[in-house]
């Protein structure tokens, strides 16, 4: 069987050059200036140009305009990402923005009613606290009140805009607006929650990464749209709120979707599977996962990490809450996102295809014997992300073993932060992982497959049930 790393390293290499620029030819970020750069805006409000716009990554998108999202979770996979020109779209389609199901007309319809229940959210908000519209400056921080500047002067041109409606538009809106209204009438806000919210969320908007390109010139705007979004999940979503390191994260959708509105549905449909990981209980549980596979992996690493307390591993939390968007070269660490996020390898999005053929397996050998063994079972919250955070940690595991406290362990995780090889660490988390199921396999030939046929011959066949790379 071939080794089944090959299969992302052979492409992989070929879209890292091209997104060595990660701006996106789709969006309207920006406008090249007479030195060649790029002249970086304020994010749109919304992207409806994009609900008609086809996605060229081959056998994704059919004729009418529907998504495989099958087949777009196994491009990204296979080719380590999708082109920088490719990716506002696939995001849009790959965390749920736009459903796969759907066709341009229908997409344009749900983009118009996303628009208005977002605005009609924001407005709920800003009108419960009036004081907290404007973020309060100190005037110490002169980009942060550049950035004010170029957020007003979007909110001018978005208001001219709309002046222009047709009739028609300005009828469809109105009953979109009034629908949006009722939905949301009966949502109350806890004033002390969100006030508290708000005064963390203006604390870590301008800690964002003021050094990427997309937060450059008129893009310091950007800065107080990330808050108008931030704001917004929060309100309506009380039993999550906000949490520190949404600002990052949610920061990633928004240069890659270059829209306000499109960025809040797509960060809201991300936090709906993950929102546990920004809470103490998820925390506790991304730790203990790590620890369990460290444990499999590398007995001695386990051990000396966690020889006085599982804290011990608690450095690795801010690499699984933010995709490790700090390790890796910055459009690096988008394509791993990228991977992550189309869950094509992780364990879990094998149960189905493993269950079934279990109970294949099952039938063809069902005797007496059969019972008196059980299938070891396959843990299947070891996600990749924890295969790939194990492939650094043994990686560095000189270094680590070196470590004597906590001090010292926070300290090798900062001196990792933008020196990682992605290519590498994608290889080495493949192995990993390849072993791990390999070895799961083994242990359940042993148990069913006792005369019937060649060891050799059941492995592989276990082990393709539990790749699904056809």
């Amino acid at each position: 069987m071939r080794n089944f790393s090959s299969r992302v390293r052979g492409v992989v290499a070929k879209t890292h050059m091209a997104d060595l620029d990660n701006r996106n030819p789709r969006r309207a970020a920006g406008e090249e200036t007479s030195s060649g750069r790029r002249q970086r805006r304020v994010a749109a409000v919304s992207a409806p140009a994009l609900c008609a716009a086809r996605l060229t990554l081959p056998g994704v998108m059919d004729a009418e305009g529907r998504v495989d999202e099958s087949r777009l979770r196994m491009h990204i996979f296979k080719n380590g990402g999708v082109p920088p020109s490719e990716r506002g779209l696939a995001w849009r389609f790959l965390f749920g923005m736009y459903p796969c199901s759907s066709t341009p007309s229908e997409r344009s319809l749900l983009q118009e009613q996303m628009v208005v229940r977002y605005r009609v959210m924001k407005r709920k908000w800003q009108q419960f606290l009036p004081s907290a519209v404007r973020m309060h400056l100190n005037g110490t921080d002169a980009e942060l009140v550049a950035a004010v500047r170029y957020f007003d002067q979007r909110q001018v041109q978005v208001q001219q805009q709309t002046r222009y409606h047709c009739e028609e538009v300005w009828d469809r809106q109105a009953f979109l607006k009034l629908q949006a209204q009722i939905l949301f009438e009966r949502v109350t806000f806890d004033h002390e929650e969100l006030q508290e919210a708000i005064r963390i969320i203006d604390k870590d908007v301008p800690r964002t990464n003021r050094d990427l390109s997309y937060y450059q010139d008129e893009g310091l705007g950007n800065l107080l749209v990330l808050r108008d979004i931030l704001i917004t999940y929060a309100a309506f979503h009380p039993e999550v709120t906000y949490a520190q390191g949404m600002n990052d994260l949610c920061s990633r959708f928004l240069e890659v979707l270059d829209s306000e509105v499109d960025t809040f549905w797509s960060f809201s449909c991300y936090m709906e599977k993950f929102s546990r990981d920004f809470r103490a209980d998820g925390l506790h549980r991304k730790i203990e996962l790590e620890a369990a596979l460290l444990k499999e992996l590398d007995p001695l690493l386990y051990t000396h990490l966690v020889k006085d307390s599982m804290e011990s591993l608690a450095f690795c939390h801010r690499w699984l809450l933010l995709g490790f968007q700090r390790e890796f070269e910055h459009s690096d660490a988008l394509r791993l996102f990228e991977i992550l996020s189309c869950d094509h390898l992780a364990l879990i999005s094998q149960q189905v295809d493993r269950a079934r053929y279990q109970e294949r397996l099952t039938r063809k050998y069902s005797s007496e014997e059969d019972s008196e063994s059980e299938l070891q079972a396959v843990n299947t919250d070891f996600t990749f992300e924890l295969f790939i955070c194990a492939a650094i940690l043994l990686e560095n595991r000189e270094a680590l073993m070196r470590c004597r406290d906590d001090v010292q362990l926070i300290q090798f995780a900062s001196s990792l932060q933008g020196t990682l090889d992605l290519n590498s660490t994608l290889k080495n988390a493949e192995y990993h992982f390849y072993n791990y199921c390999k070895r799961c396999a083994w242990d359940y030939m042993n148990g069913r497959c006792r005369v019937y046929r060649s060891k050799n011959e059941d492995f592989f066949y276990q082990l393709r049930s539990l790749f699904v790379l056809k």
